[in-house]
């Protein structure tokens, strides 16, 4: 698990992007949807013909449509145009763009429109997400501080700073001493479409006891889970994988979850397995196999197929059957765009898109240094907050 979340507003230069791509069978073009990218110089939009680099300090909401940047003493986002001292990088950004955490050693800045509240921080924290109301913060508390090597989720009152445990599924006080403890390995998130729920995949977490487990006396096995976290409720619950999950490469398992925010996809590809769960029963519904791959997964899924992927291979799982198609380079994340017609695919260097019927590739841009592509906006998408130049 990355820094959870794994979370757009103008703070970088404007380049078009070229069409001088070598051709390989496929010309570049303008990009049907909007793209967000996380880079090797930080998150870039590609948006039609264009291209904007926000630069390293800069965060994006879970679902992609705002990101606060800082560039030369200036914080900019939907809700924000500052000047602040030197050294401060956004950190998380709330799901409806109000809010942005930024955050420098010993200390984190929350900004909320017009209003900064800065917060001494003890011990080693991490900003996670925030609560739907924005008054609170989910962090990651590493433990031990100086050397840590396992971390618990907290919530933090934006109002004191004081930090307290989460909420068990039936909205009780965690007690002392059964507070979940994780690795941090393997970490992945997805949000709901409602914007209400958080669920992170933890991968390699041998011995780890949930709080049920702390609670009742009894022990879990299990090398994988899904962390549900409420971010209204303020609640938790761990959704446990079967074996295999959890025991191969962290890069060979991938999470996603459908439009209607009603089936999660967790899949390794190490083994072929891939889990279907239920979001409103927090129970896995099924698990079947999948041809393996090797390389970084990727899942996408809507409400009737389910797309993997893995080095230069994308499978498609529909109706019971089963296709697979190649992509140019290594992939680099998977995501459908809003009407399901289109396959994006980032690949070295570049992104390519595909029709998500036949696999045939309609088009591709080229986006130098990319990591992971991390969303897909309609053409209509809200991204920002401010005025678009060039478009």
């Amino acid at each position: 698990m990355t820094t959870r979340r794994d979370l757009l507003i103008l703070a970088g230069a404007v380049a078009g992007l070229s069409a001088c791509d070598p051709p390989r069978r496929t010309p570049v073009t303008a990009v049907p949807d909007r793209l967000i990218a996380r880079t090797t110089g930080g998150l870039v939009t590609v948006d039609g013909s264009t291209t904007r680099r926000w630069g390293e300090r800069s965060a994006v909401s879970p679902d992609g449509s705002f990101v606060y940047a800082m560039k030369d003493g200036t914080l900019t986002g939907p809700a924000a145009n500052a000047q602040l001292e030197a050294g401060w990088a956004p950190e998380v950004v709330s799901a409806d763009g109000t809010a942005c955490v930024l955050r420098r050693p010993g200390s984190l800045l929350v900004t909320h429109g017009e209003n900064q509240t800065r917060l001494p921080v003890a011990g080693n924290i991490q900003a996670d997400a925030f609560t739907t109301d924005t008054l609170g913060l989910f962090v990651l508390e590493w433990l031990p501080a100086e050397a840590p090597d396992h971390y618990r989720v907290r919530l933090m009152d934006l109002g004191t700073g004081a930090l307290s445990p989460l909420l068990t599924r039936d909205k009780r006080p965690v007690p002392a001493g059964a507070e979940e403890e994780m690795r941090g390995e393997g970490r992945q998130a997805v949000l709901s479409p409602d914007r209400q729920t958080l669920y992170t995949l933890y991968t390699h977490q041998p011995g780890h006891q949930h709080t049920r487990n702390l609670l009742a006396g009894t022990r879990s096995d299990v090398h994988a889970f899904v962390h549900v976290l409420h971010l209204e409720q303020r609640w938790a619950y761990c959704l446990d994988l079967p074996h295999p999950f959890g025991e191969g490469p962290a890069e060979s398992h991938a999470i996603a979850i459908d439009p209607d925010g009603r089936r999660l996809a967790v899949v390794d590809l190490a083994s072929g397995s891939l889990a279907y769960a239920d979001t409103h029963r927090l129970a896995i519904t099924s698990v079947i196999s999948v041809p393996k791959g090797a390389g970084t997964a990727a899942v996408a899924l809507d409400a009737s197929r389910t797309f993997l992927g893995a080095g230069r291979t994308v499978t498609l799982l529909e109706g019971g059957g089963t296709s697979r198609w190649t992509v140019p380079s290594p992939l680099r994340g998977l995501h459908l765009n809003h009407a399901g017609d289109l396959l994006y695919a980032g690949g070295t260097d570049e992104i390519v898109w595909l029709d998500a019927a036949s696999g045939a590739i309609r088009g591709r841009v080229r986006v130098p240094g990319l990591q992971t592509l991390r969303h897909v906006l309609g053409s209509q998408g809200r991204v920002g907050g401010s005025p678009d130049p060039g478009t």
